[in-house]
């Protein structure tokens, strides 16, 4: 099959080159692979002979059009013209604009125009990677329904709090497509179906392998337990410069505020990055030496600068970290008593000081959640309830203030003029247990993803080396 397509794109590929001549004329025609001659009904033997001399007048018409002529403006966006040839499937501008627009959106907008042009070079080569899986998914006669298609589209959807018909416009006034989000979801399916049927059968991860693992889990309790995400970019000695140039900068974009989890969608070649890099809960053994030793000294919420390892480069986020079969103070339920005070539009700092000092002293004398709505109406503040919430769910300056609260008190009042301020009064709290630590199951699980997402890398490189690529 693949024969067949590369003889079908060197076919395009000459018709390209004949049709060179015509090219001012027929540019959208020739990169389709279509004569405009033949579209006319009209073959080229057929074609009387014409001479013109270079200074005849134009024929008359009541066009008025001058001989030497300005272009103004720019090429019509909604051409759809050809910038790669993968195996005979084509990636147009616009496929490379709306999946562009995926990323800009993830990422709140906020991509400069430099930023945006490197992107813009990174989708192009995500586009190649996914016409070659879905190829070779093909090749292998699979073939992603577009019901289960639409199933996660919809389930995407979801995510947004969208219906998938809301969803489907709000893709469009970014700049996206819900048939670029669909492309991308039959990808990554294909992909995963693909691995499952021709690479996951021939991992293989022993008993002792895994219990070897489970031995060091227990003989190191109270060690830390981390919840890693990774982008990892793949190089060889060749492109090493490059790749790492494209990994600072990623990860300076990520420092910036741009989301992890978009640039791991589009960016990794680990088996991870559908789900957005995430590795889950990991030990430091469990973890290559040059991503444990970085790992080990990051904090909450930090992201790593590119780390060399064998075979490319990773960015590791560190999500959160835990003590192995520890309980974790932050794992605990609280019950919680929310009192919020709000200000007009336009209100000053000086202006609220008065009453956020007073709503201050009011919250320092809380007795108990008993008495919690009565005070809150005597200073008009609103009052929420919630009994299910996790320390380790609250923003990161509130989780500690929550864990040395007693029952009754209230945390110092925090917020905006903007989105009102407020204190949280403990009403309960239910505390962990201690934890189990990862299953049998879990471990083997995890060791072969590790294994499944090495082989897959390898097969994605043959996968390149072995296609015919045009880029336009």
């Amino acid at each position: 099959m693949r024969a067949r397509q590369r003889a079908s794109v060197a076919r395009f590929s000459d018709g390209v080159r004949v049709k060179a001549q015509l090219r001012n004329n027929l540019k959208v025609l020739a990169r389709a692979g279509v004569s405009a001659i033949i579209l006319a009904g009209v073959s080229v033997s057929a074609l009387p002979a014409q001479t013109v001399p270079d200074d005849a007048a134009a024929p008359a018409s009541n066009l008025n059009i001058p001989q030497d002529l300005t272009i103004f403006g720019r090429e019509d966006p909604t051409v759809r013209k050809a910038t790669a040839i993968v195996n005979g499937t084509i990636i147009t501008d616009t496929d490379v604009d709306q999946r562009l627009a995926l990323v800009v959106a993830a990422n709140g907008g906020k991509v400069g125009d430099d930023e945006r042009e490197r992107l813009r070079l990174q989708v192009l080569r995500n586009l190649i990677d996914e016409s070659l899986q879905i190829q070779e998914a093909k090749a292998n006669e699979i073939t992603i329904s577009q019901a289960e298609i639409d199933q996660t589209f919809a389930r995407v959807s979801g995510n947004f709090k969208r219906t998938p018909a809301a969803f489907a416009t709000y893709l469009r006034e970014q700049g996206a497509s819900e048939a670029s989000l669909k492309r991308q979801i039959e990808g990554e399916l294909a992909w995963r179906r693909l691995l499952g049927r021709r690479v996951t059968p021939f991992v293989n991860v022993s008993e002792d392998e895994v219990n070897a693992v489970i031995q060091r889990l227990n003989a190191s309790k109270g060690a830390t337990e981390l919840h890693i995400a990774e982008i990892y970019l793949s190089a060889t000695p060749d492109t090493n410069a490059d790749v790492l140039q494209n990994a600072q900068r990623i990860t300076q974009q990520i420092k910036q505020g741009a989301s992890f989890v978009a640039y791991a969608r589009q960016f990794s070649e680990a088996s991870t990055a559908a789900v957005g890099g995430d590795l889950g809960w990991v030990r430091g053994e469990q973890l290559p030496d040059e991503l444990a030793n970085v790992a080990s000294t990051m904090e909450r919420g930090q992201v790593s600068d590119p780390i060399a390892i064998p075979g490319g480069y990773s960015i590791i986020a560190l999500v959160d970290k835990r003590q192995v079969l520890t309980a974790d103070p932050r794992d605990a339920q609280l019950a919680l008593k929310q009192v919020s005070i709000s200000f007009p539009a336009g209100t000053t700092q000086s202006q609220a000081a008065p009453k956020v000092e007073e709503f201050a002293n009011t919250m320092k004398g809380i007795t108990g959640c008993g008495s919690v709505d009565k005070v809150a109406q005597s200073i008009g503040a609103e009052v929420v309830d919630n009994d299910q919430v996790k320390v380790r769910d609250l923003p990161a300056p509130l989780q500690q203030m929550m864990v040395d609260l007693q029952i009754g008190q209230s945390t110092r009042p925090f917020g905006s003029l903007e989105d009102g301020v407020r204190a949280l009064v403990l009403c309960g709290r239910d505390d962990p247990q201690v934890a189990s630590g990862p299953s049998f199951d879990q471990i083997l699980a995890q060791m072969e993803e590790e294994r499944i997402n090495r082989r897959a890398r390898r097969y994605l490189r043959d996968l390149r080396r072995d296609a015919v690529v045009d880029y336009r």
